[in-house]
């Protein structure tokens, strides 16, 4: 399948995989490469395959998918892989790790097949995608109160203060869960314009994924679940 995004589809319970490739190998443009039933394996089936796309659960037996995440995060061979965690909403600590860990997507394993292959396609391309659901659940923890979240949070205000209106914007509109597309049509401006933003706001946030500059601009105050 020429020109097809390749992918993993990790998850330890069999009937999951059968379904996740079942969505998948429907499309003509994606093609599932691999599987794996746990975080080692994971690991091992993506540096021989090296797919373009790898669907990681996070609560797995032994080796989770956090950790699995950080692996194949931290292998420069693998850097073009880009990874999608899947979550439910009991799974806070695991989302936050994995969100730590560098992971590119996080999207609810009941979510819709359609939004599942939006989110292949959408990661594929570079960019990063946080469901809307899933945000409450990450910003949930931080909420809790403890010293460490009011740090991050107090850390997230001061740096969000360095950002021009423009790029302020452009952040509100990241995590409100926009595509480059969807910025560029809210902003009135170029696609190439909201990719050259959202670079600068990664620089300037010390964020290395989009996902991790939805939850800045969560813990800032800038946005708030529900609304702004």
């Amino acid at each position: 399948m020429t020109g097809a995004v390749r992918v993993v589809v990790v998850d330890d319970q069999p009937t999951i995989r059968l379904g996740l490739r079942m969505i998948l190998d429907h499309e003509p443009d994606v093609e599932v490469v691999g599987e794996a039933g746990d975080g080692q394996a994971a690991v091992d089936v993506v540096r021989e395959v090296q797919p373009d796309v790898v669907l990681l659960d996070v609560r797995m037996p032994g080796t989770d998918g956090v950790e699995a995440a950080r692996r194949i995060r931290a292998d420069p061979d693998l850097a073009a892989v880009r990874v999608v965690v899947l979550t439910t909403f009991d799974d806070e600590e695991y989302v936050t790790g994995a969100l730590h860990a560098g992971a590119h997507a996080f999207l609810l394993k009941d979510a819709e097949p359609a939004t599942l292959i939006d989110t292949v396609h959408r990661v594929h391309r570079g960019e990063s995608v946080l469901d809307p659901k899933v945000t409450g659940v990450v910003v949930g923890q931080w909420r809790a109160g403890t010293a460490p979240r009011a740090a991050a949070a107090g850390r997230a205000a001061e740096a969000i203060g360095t950002l021009t209106q423009r790029e302020r914007e452009v952040l509100v509109a990241v995590a409100r869960g926009g595509s480059n597309t969807d910025v560029a049509t809210e902003l009135g401006v170029g696609e190439a314009t909201v990719k050259a933003h959202v670079h600068a706001l990664l620089r300037k946030l010390g964020c290395t994924t989009r996902t991790q500059l939805v939850v800045t601009a969560y813990e800032s105050g800038l946005v708030r679940v529900g609304g702004q």
